[in-house]
Formats: C-alpha cells, sequence, structure tokens
C-alpha cells in the first residue's frame, strides 16, 4: 500500500516522503543508504504516516504537507486537525484585516 509519511530527523527537523514500500523506505533512511536530507540527519524516527489506495493520492499528500510549516505538520502529527486551518500560511499579497 502507498503511504506518506513524516520522519522527525536527529536534528528536530522534519522530512516529508511518500513510498509503495514503507517499511524499505524506513530501513532505506534509517541506515542512511540512500542519499537525501535524511542521510546526513540521523536518526531519523517515524511520526506520521497516512495509508492510500494509489500512489498518486500518497505523492499528492506528500507534495501538500511539504508546503506547511513546522506549527502546522506538528498539529498533523499531534492529531490536532481542527487546528489546521487556522495554521495556514498566509497567502502572497494577502491583506491583515486590521491593516
Amino acid at each position: 500500500m502507498p503511504h506518506m509519511y513524516i520522519l522527525e530527523c536527529a536534528d528536530h527537523s522534519f522530512y516529508v516522503g511518500s513510498t509503495r514500500d514503507l517499511g524499505l523506505r524506513l530501513e532505506q533512511h534509517s541506515a542512511g543508504s540512500v542519499p537525501s536530507y535524511t542521510s546526513t540527519r540521523l536518526p531519523v524516527r517515524l511520526v506520521y504516516v497516512e495509508e492510500f489506495d494509489h500512489v498518486h493520492e500518497a505523492y499528492a499528500r506528500e507534495k501538500q504537507v511539504q508546503g506547511w510549516g513546522r506549527a502546522k505538520r506538528v498539529a498533523l502529527i499531534e492529531g490536532r486537525i481542527g487546528d489546521l486551518a487556522g495554521l495556514s500560511r498566509r497567502r502572497a499579497g494577502s491583506r491583515d484585516s486590521n491593516a
């Protein structure tokens, strides 16, 4: 089954990815065998995962979550789904209602 996952790296940064084989991909990240963001930030820890029926859905979710800021990712990891909308980044050119 395809998955979207979030890893927490040793430096407390997050890595968001997607894969068809979660077990294998976690082994690769943990071993540092794939040159990527995580290979220089070991060890890594799986902190969140979602399962999908199709790989294109997992990839789309990966891209969506990659565009989020840290606070929004933490809310997702902690299951604070109701907080997600309020943590959205302001769109470029948007104005504050108090301006």
